[in-house]
């Protein structure tokens, strides 16, 4: 797996950690669990960090050497793919692992892919995680992706094995770019249903008030405006949204000073309660203690935070973008809301908050949902049959468990 940016070795909650990197971190658990060697390239960030991590069992995360070794933005990193994807066909033809496929995870280590198997036919898959033309459709002048970035992204999908989908609307939106459909297949992601389940502790309450969580990076497109904005029309219920730097450097976010002016003129300054970033094993306890958990990003190709809520049986009310439009089922597992409708999210939010019974429904439904559609060893049985098909195997041995 190719990860030019999405270390699954990064702390969460980032601008550029999120949930990229938990995509990539379990889908390689649970391919390597099947009893496969997983190796994970990523771009090295730190000159101290070791060349190769024991990640899990067998998944080794190798740091490779483009660029400058510190934090760059990712939208800064596209003039250090070549010297990536050389390195890593330098790695592959003089090391001891040589890849039957590799899976590419973002557009440019795409590009890191194809450049390192241009001299060797090795498959080529990817997955494109967001695309350049819903970025800019939805962020206009704000988008900072590089120049060429759609131009880039279409050649890539036409010259990759396989293009791996999240969601049929991300089906549409490469087909509108050319790719074609044939090529294309829906794996979506998967959620931990052992470390994200019912049963288990939960973060304190504020008494006399109920709880909505958010959960994402502090990204302006991820939409916790409206949502503070809907707060005004929901009485008695305070706003927790898990995410962004740690908490002792939120008073230095320019973001998180934002939503704080934000939620100060909509009134509702009191009820909004910003956690910073959270350590992953704490998530479960913080999505059991809500009674929902709003998404409400103006566009998303995916999203785990959904998943993670419903497997912890909460119900989840979500704009109507993207992958969230599938995974969240309208009036079985929570409420769909048209996208940068205020009015409409504060009545959803309303509608599920105070109808328990209607509540407990919808939690139940989406344990259900999660547990026969959603897991990672699910997400790791589509994905295997890609590698198996591109890899030209009559028998699907990359999705046979071991033992």
């Amino acid at each position: 797996m190719v990860s030019e940016h999405a270390s699954p070795l990064a702390t969460l909650g980032g601008v550029d950690a999120g949930g990229q990197n938990t995509h990539v971190a379990e889908l390689a658990r649970a391919v390597a669990a099947r009893g496969h060697e997983v190796r994970v390239y990523t771009r090295r960030e730190d000159r101290t960090a070791p060349s190769e991590v024991d990640f899990a069992p067998g998944v080794v995360v190798e740091h490779v050497p483009a660029g400058p070794p510190r934090v760059l933005p990712k939208d800064d990193l596209l003039p250090f793919m070549g010297d990536f994807g050389r390195w890593l066909e330098k790695r592959w033809s003089d090391g001891d692992f040589r890849p039957d496929v590799v899976h590419a995870h973002f557009w440019m280590s795409g590009l890191a892919a194809l450049t390192a198997t241009a001299g060797a036919r090795v498959p080529v898959v990817v997955t494109f995680h967001a695309l350049g033309t819903v970025k800019r459709r939805y962020q206009g002048a704000k988008d900072t992706s590089p120049e060429g970035r759609v131009g880039l992204e279409r050649t890539l999908g036409r010259l990759a094995d396989r293009v791996i989908a999240q969601c049929a609307d991300e089906v549409d939106e490469l087909a509108r770019m050319g790719i074609a459909r044939n090529n294309i297949v829906v794996a979506p992601s998967g959620v931990d249903t052992e470390t994200f389940s019912p049963a288990g502790p939960t973060m304190p309450r504020r008494e006399g008030l109920r709880r909505v969580l958010s959960v994402g990076r502090l990204v302006e497109r991820k939409g916790y405006d409206d949502l503070i904005r809907a707060l005004r029309r929901v009485p008695d219920t305070e706003l927790v949204i898990a995410g962004g730097p740690p908490a002792e450097k939120l008073d230095g976010d320019p973001e998180a000073q934002r939503l704080r002016a934000v939620a100060a003129k909509a009134g509702v300054g009191d009820r909004l309660v910003l956690l910073g970033s959270v350590p992953s094993a704490d998530m479960p306890a913080w999505y059991r203690s809500a009674d929902v958990v709003c998404c409400p990003p103006w566009y998303e190709p995916f999203g785990l935070t959904p998943l993670e809520a419903m497997a912890c049986g909460v119900p989840v009310v979500t704009y109507a973008v993207g992958g969230l439009a599938e995974s969240v089922i309208d009036g079985v597992t929570g409420l769909h809301v048209p996208p940068r409708d205020v009015r409409a999210l504060a009545v959803a939010l309303r509608s599920v908050l105070q109808d328990e019974v209607r509540r407990m429904s919808f939690a139940s439904a989406a344990v259900d949902r999660v547990r026969s559609r959603y897991t990672w060893d699910r997400a790791a049985l589509d994905v295997g049959r890609v590698y198996a098909s591109v890899a030209g195997l009559e028998t699907d041995t990359l999705t046979e468990v071991p033992g």
